[in-house]
C-alpha cells in the first residue's frame, strides 16, 4: 500500500510541477513579448521559479521513499 501511495505522489507532484513550469515560462515569454528590453531580468526570475518548482518533485520523491522503506 505505500508503494502505491509513493508512486502517486510523485506522480502528481510531477504533474503539478510540468504545469507549474510550463505557466511559469509562457508567462515569462508573453512578458518578453511586451517588453524585450527587460528579457535578461525576466528570464532570470524564470529560472528562479523554474528552480524552486522544480524542488517539489523531488521533496516528493524524498517523501515516498522514506514512505517505501519504513
Amino acid at each position: 500500500m505505500g508503494a502505491l501511495a509513493a508512486a502517486i505522489a510523485i506522480g502528481l507532484a510531477a504533474l503539478g510541477a510540468g504545469l507549474g513550469n510550463g505557466m511559469i515560462v509562457s508567462k515569462t515569454v508573453e512578458g518578453i513579448a511586451r517588453q524585450p528590453e527587460l528579457k535578461g531580468s525576466l528570464q532570470t526570475t524564470m529560472f528562479i521559479g523554474v528552480a524552486l518548482v522544480e524542488a517539489i518533485p523531488i521533496i516528493a520523491a524524498v517523501i515516498a521513499f522514506m514512505v517505501v522503506f519504513q
